[in-house]
């Protein structure tokens, strides 16, 4: 069964109650949203790498290597569109 960002954020942060010997009602959604932010900054920026990289490793084909970068800095703005209106 696939599980979606936040399912895997929350139990993340079930494991990191439990490592610590916190209470299940210790900021259960605040740790969770923390996790979450994290994931989301970390794959923010490995898509701004990869757009990077294709950037460099199309040098005879620039125009094709741009509108790859681009589509990739796309998909970013929106991870970070749906990031904001997650406050």
């Amino acid at each position: 069964m696939t599980k979606n960002l936040r399912e895997r954020a929350e139990a993340t942060a079930q494991e990191v109650r439990e490592i610590l010997g916190a209470s299940e009602t210790d900021h259960p959604k605040e740790i969770a949203d923390a996790i979450e932010h994290a994931i989301i900054r970390a794959l923010i920026e490995e898509r701004h790498r990869c757009a990077d990289m294709a950037l460099q490793g199309y040098t005879e084909t620039d125009a094709k290597a741009e509108l790859v970068a681009e589509e990739i800095r796309q998909v970013r703005s929106v991870l970070i569109t749906n990031l904001s209106s997650m406050r």
